[in-house]
């Protein structure tokens, strides 16, 4: 079985993560998307809460599940089986984040690939951090985040339908 590790905060889940994730499950038999816990100081959603929106968002792929991630993600990814660790590439700046990371992933964990997957053109502006952004100063995030991510946003903010 041919194992892939999506890490990442997730904090909100996007529709670019969710495009990402599903891209996965047909490359992948298995697919587990670990939310890394450690960022809940700044963050919209607790690590907890952000394991139980990615779920809900991908309650209908079979192949892919949603697991807390502490420590090192080359650790954690030895530990589940995984071959690759998988991440989206939005543009260059991206690219050479992610560079710097796979070549210290290899050093660590050799047998573990990295693979990159191009962001679909849909959601190249999308990010986690912008939409927490733009939701706090009241833009209604529809159609960047799953429908329940949108509602549970709202209901943080205080935010009304």
């Amino acid at each position: 079985m041919r194992t892939a590790v999506f890490p990442g905060a997730f904090d909100p889940v996007t529709n670019g993560h969710l495009d990402l994730v599903k891209r996965m499950s047909g490359l992948f038999d298995h697919v587990i998307v670990a939310v890394i816990r450690g960022r809940e100081k700044s963050a919209m959603f607790t690590s907890e809460e952000r394991i139980e929106l990615f779920r809900e968002a991908v309650r209908d792929v079979p192949n892919v599940e949603v697991e807390l991630l502490e420590g090192l993600t080359v650790d954690f990814a030895k530990r589940r089986g995984a071959c690759a660790i998988v991440r989206g590439i939005r543009g260059g700046g991206d690219f050479e984040y992610e560079f710097d990371m796979a070549l210290m992933n290899r050093k660590m964990a050799p047998t573990i690939e990295s693979v990159y997957l191009m962001t679909n053109h849909e959601y190249i502006y999308v990010s986690a951090s912008r939409v927490r952004e733009v939701s706090q100063l009241g833009y209604d995030v529809d159609g960047l985040v799953p429908a329940h991510v949108r509602t549970a946003i709202r209901e943080r903010l205080g935010l009304g339908d």
